[in-house]
């Protein structure tokens, strides 16, 4: 058989706004390439207690079990879920989108019930239904919500649910892979158990890790189970033995570039500060919609429960949305994501995520936009959008000293 010649990697530069991943700062792309060494080295073991110190920081938690998972977000959605439910376990579960929608099916997997408490998708979790279900439905084991939803761009308000599933005996288990270090996340004060997230998104880190955190109530659950985990390669308690710093017991080899591409994407997000990393997001999202409705996009959740970093638009029926899309990456290298699920070719998804949220992705977005728009005859006045935007920085600017 002959070989097939294959050159080196070469492909065109891109704008990464879609739902993820995000762009990578070249602090974080030089740190992967950094030398290999042993999973079980000390001085890599050294990184891993860093790493760790960094992510209680931004999860805001004391938690002692916090650790990033070998996998993406996925794979810390479901090690939670198949680490705390057993069969039988009753689980109420907020489907409002495709991720609580994979919750619940995780769920029934594990041999658990699943309880949805559902919401139109484009808006949240109605927190008295969710407290009805719970009252009747008997011993419920947790009670698990998507904090972002990334299919909607919808933001599920947390801290009322915590002290709720406090009160009902309940775990809570967030799924955070899009709002960890996008807008607040408060592990503690929120009373979660149990909270997973990736790095492809606001830690503009490559897809690979999924950063988790479990609370010791959550764990003394976890130690009273009354079958195995299902999961070998997913057992916290056989992964805890190499993160715990006084065991490292072999479990398998950790990803140790990842390892090493998470330490400095958190440093990153700490140098910013995280006060200061929520603002920018917000401002750039509200730059962005301003621009949008002057070409006659409008966002499908309410402005109280939008996320800053995914923005979901409803795409106007004349409008060709995946030719549209197509364009934008083939003419301008800017990627943004189509609709999931039952909004699939209804809306755009837009991430202003991380090292992907500034002005300038901003105003050239909004430009390729209103030029695709006016070629095809879709919009008049299409620079008035970069226009639109402009303005929201130079308020912002005045009012705040924000710098874009």
């Amino acid at each position: 058989m002959a070989s097939t010649a294959i050159g080196e990697l070469n492909f065109p530069a891109r704008v990464l706004l879609g739902p993820g991943p995000s762009l990578v700062h070249p602090r974080v792309l030089r740190a992967l390439g950094m030398p290999v060494i042993g999973h079980l080295d000390p001085s890599f073991l050294t990184i891993l207690n860093e790493t760790q110190a960094l992510l209680r920081e931004v999860f805001h938690t004391n938690n002692r079990f916090t650790l990033a998972l070998s996998g993406t977000g996925s794979a810390g959605m479901e090690a939670v879920l198949v680490n705390l439910i057993e069969p039988g376990d009753a689980v109420v579960v907020g489907v409002n989108g495709l991720f609580g929608t994979r919750l619940a099916t995780i769920v029934e997997r594990c041999g658990g019930k699943a309880l949805p408490v559902e919401a139109p998708w484009g808006q949240p979790i109605d927190l008295q239904v969710l407290q009805e279900v719970i009252s009747r439905s008997g011993p419920v084991k947790a009670v698990a919500v998507v904090h972002a939803e990334t299919s909607t761009g919808v933001r599920q308000d947390l801290e009322p649910i915590g002290r709720l599933c406090r009160e009902a005996g309940a775990l809570f288990v967030v799924d955070a892979v899009t709002s960890l270090a996008g807008m607040p996340l408060d592990v503690d004060a929120w009373l979660i158990d149990a909270c997973y997230s990736g790095t492809q998104k606001c830690l503009s880190c490559p897809p690979g890790l999924s950063p988790v955190t479990v609370s010791e109530r959550a764990l003394a659950a976890i130690r009273r189970r009354h079958t195995a985990c299902r999961s070998w390669y997913l057992d916290f308690s056989l992964i805890a033995d190499y993160w715990e710093d006084q065991k490292r017991l072999y479990h398998h080899t950790a990803p140790v570039s990842m390892i090493y591409a998470l330490r400095e994407s958190l440093r990153l997000v700490l140098e910013e500060g995280l006060p200061a990393r929520f603002a920018r997001h917000e401002l750039h999202s509200r730059a962005l919609l301003a621009g949008l409705a002057v070409l006659g996009i409008t966002p499908l959740p309410a402005p109280d429960v939008r996320l800053p970093m995914l923005n979901c638009v409803l795409v106007p029926r004349e409008i060709d949305e995946g030719g549209v899309r197509a364009e934008l990456l083939d003419r301008f290298g800017i990627e943004i994501g189509g609709g999931l699920g039952t909004l699939k070719g209804l809306v755009w998804r837009i991430g202003l995520m991380g090292e992907s949220a500034t002005a300038g992705n901003v105003l050239a977005l909004l430009t390729a936009l209103g030029a695709i728009l006016s070629r095809r005859r879709w919009a008049r006045h299409p620079e008035q959008a970069a226009a639109a935007a402009a303005a929201v920085y130079a308020e912002a600017g005045r009012e705040n000293g924000i710098t874009p």
